[in-house]
């Protein structure tokens, strides 16, 4: 999902705290520093980081700078294996016949609680590493003059990494700029308690 589309529902942040003055200089060097790194040769569930905005497989800016105009401009690339549940399923059935039958020949009757979390865990990190991930990415735009970052997502999960990896690489903290926020920013904390005691009205 991004800003390029014909439409797209993205979600309004602003930061927290004073931007220091050298992060602005420091930003492409800490893009790179968290950049995207490729999980398609490994077992990994997930992967994500900071890709190129005008092209998702580009993790080292070569296609273009973040910088443009006013703007910081940077995607979220998340990578996530997905193993189909029917396919899980017939797998982990497949590995608890085979240790049934050998443990048959010891003469034992039940394959225990934990041997079955074991064989499941084994199966499911065995199909992962056979399963090429689903790339996703979602843009970013940061305005340097009004400290507002736009995000190309409104999925609480993807939203929820977003607000983290951005915190954990500039080392400044966002909140989403909701009705809530935006009014006790604009009227300041006084209008607080007026918000807080406000009913939604009925149309119907």
């Amino acid at each position: 999902m991004g800003f390029m589309n014909a439409s797209a529902s993205f979600t309004r942040y602003h930061i927290t705290d004073a931007v220091p003055a050298d992060l602005w200089s420091q930003i492409p060097d800490k893009l790179k520093q968290f950049a995207f790194k490729e999980i398609e040769d490994t077992a990994e569930e997930r992967g994500w980081g900071w890709v190129c905005y005008d092209d998702m497989l580009d993790s080292f800016w070569r296609t273009a700078p973040p910088e443009k105009g006013e703007f910081i401009t940077f995607s979220l690339r998340l990578d996530t294996r997905r193993v189909p549940a029917a396919v899980l399923k017939k797998h982990v059935t497949l590995a608890l016949r085979e240790e049934e039958n050998k443990i048959k020949e010891q003469g034992k009757k039940y394959v225990s609680r934990e041997r079955k979390k074991e064989l499941k865990e084994q199966v499911q990190l065995k199909l992962r590493a056979r399963t090429l991930p689903i790339p996703a990415e979602f843009n970013a735009v940061w305005s340097i003059q009004s400290g507002v970052v736009y995000f190309a997502s409104t999925q609480s999960k993807v939203l929820e990494l977003f607000e983290e990896y951005f915190s954990t690489t500039f080392g400044v903290d966002i909140e989403p700029m909701t009705p809530y926020a935006l009014a006790v920013r604009l009227q300041g904390e006084d209008v607080m308690d007026k918000l807080d005691s406000l009913e939604p009205s009925r149309f119907v």
